[in-house]
């Protein structure tokens, strides 16, 4: 009879898979939020190595690594004093992209991560306390500014 282990969190193979299935998501939110390459970069290959060091006293894997990551990109723009201070142009080729990525832009960073995680990475607000380690009513809120704020600007943005 042969004798199988289960599948522990943490393990090399399991966050190689949740690399696969997840990094580019990450890297994209990230990027999104920052719209900083490097940053992005950075945040996610590191993110991934400390999963890995920290083997199973990381319970969920793909949560941890989303918190993680952007835990660490959010350091690094607060270590180069660049938190709020964002790039003017970001290529992009989709008509709604060009149209909502300088809205983005104009929102605070906790506001932008919150919307990325939300809209684009399709997290819950309770999730999304989870991964920046608030309150899921806080989450709200900085979703309901965000929303406001980008329905003001992209509807100047219209008018224009």
């Amino acid at each position: 009879m042969e004798v199988t282990t289960p599948k522990r969190s943490g393990t090399r193979t399991e966050v190689a898979d949740l690399y696969r299935a997840e990094g580019p998501r990450i890297w994209r939110a990230l990027f999104a939020s920052t719209r900083d390459r490097e940053v992005a970069n950075d945040a996610v290959a590191e993110a991934f190595a400390q999963c890995i060091r920290r083997g199973d006293a990381v319970r969920e894997p793909r949560a941890w690594v989303w918190r993680a990551a952007f835990r660490i990109a959010a350091g690094e723009l607060q270590r180069r004093g660049a938190l709020d201070d964002l790039p003017p142009d970001l290529p992009v080729t989709e008509p709604e992209i060009d149209r909502v990525m300088p809205a983005l832009a104009s929102l605070t960073a906790r506001q932008r991560t919150v919307v990325v995680l939300r809209y684009y990475a399709g997290y819950k607000p309770s999730e999304i306390a989870v991964i920046l380690g608030t309150s899921a009513p806080t989450i709200r809120v900085h979703l309901m500014r965000a929303r406001r704020r980008l329905a003001e600007l992209l509807e100047e943005a219209d008018e224009t």
